[in-house]
């Protein structure tokens, strides 16, 4: 099966400007922002969707919100305010076939953007 880009670009197969990386995440922009801050949060591991997650991953999901709270602070949004999106299936909008967190930032975001 051929990788998803997301997993591509966590293996270092398609180069990116981290803004985050550890064990189990990756974090860089996304490349059709909807906000002046919109970055993803991607798991190194292969998940499909949110539906691909059991019990055992909450340790990864609680990570992935706080690694997107820690940029929040580091791209200086975070007592301002941003948002936090992930995205599950085709009728959810979800583009990529693999788990990810956006988080968007930078101004004022409307209702359309959920």
């Amino acid at each position: 099966m051929e990788q998803d880009i997301f997993c591509q670009i966590a293996e270092g197969v398609i180069p990116t400007t981290k803004f985050y990386d550890d064990t189990w995440v990756l974090a860089f922009a996304d490349i059709s922002p909807l906000a002046p801050i919109h970055i993803l949060i991607v798991p190194k591991k292969h998940f499909t969707s949110l539906n691909d997650l059991g019990g055992k991953d909450e340790g990864l999901l609680g990570h992935m919100i706080l690694v997107a709270q820690r940029l929040a602070k580091e791209h200086g949004v975070a007592l301002s305010g941003y948002r936090l999106i992930i995205n599950c299936g085709p009728h959810g909008r979800q583009v990529v076939p693999h788990l990810h967190l956006h988080l968007l930032g930078g101004r004022e975001l409307t209702a359309e953007m959920c």
